[in-house]
């Protein structure tokens, strides 16, 4: 798994949220042993796809696919929730979904 940081460009304004981000949920919960990288990564699009929390969902999904999981996995967490977090929350999500891949394959 890459090195996941918050936004540099948010210090000047939240230097203590980037720092509390960077040292306590990516060094600390985000490698603790009890979850492989990639449950974590599952839990949290569902998580962030569910709550339509649609600025952070782009870069999460990236983050699961270096951490091993498939496109079609993704596909299928997000047409599951579709059922318990609603229609537009995983239409949302699917379509960030599609743009990623497809940048994927271009890269």
């Amino acid at each position: 798994m890459a090195k996941q940081s918050a936004p540099q460009e948010l210090a000047g304004i939240a230097p203590k949220l980037v720092e509390i981000t960077n040292e306590v949920l990516f060094a600390d919960i985000w490698e603790r042993p009890g979850l492989s990288p990639r449950d974590r990564s599952l839990i949290t699009v569902s998580v962030l796809a569910a709550l339509y929390r649609s600025e952070q969902l782009p870069y999460h999904l990236g983050v699961a696919l270096d951490n091993g999981l498939s496109v079609g996995e993704l596909s299928e967490a997000i047409t599951h929730l579709a059922f318990y977090a609603g229609w537009p929350n995983a239409m949302t999500a699917i379509t960030q979904l599609k743009k990623i891949a497809a940048g994927e394959r271009a890269a």
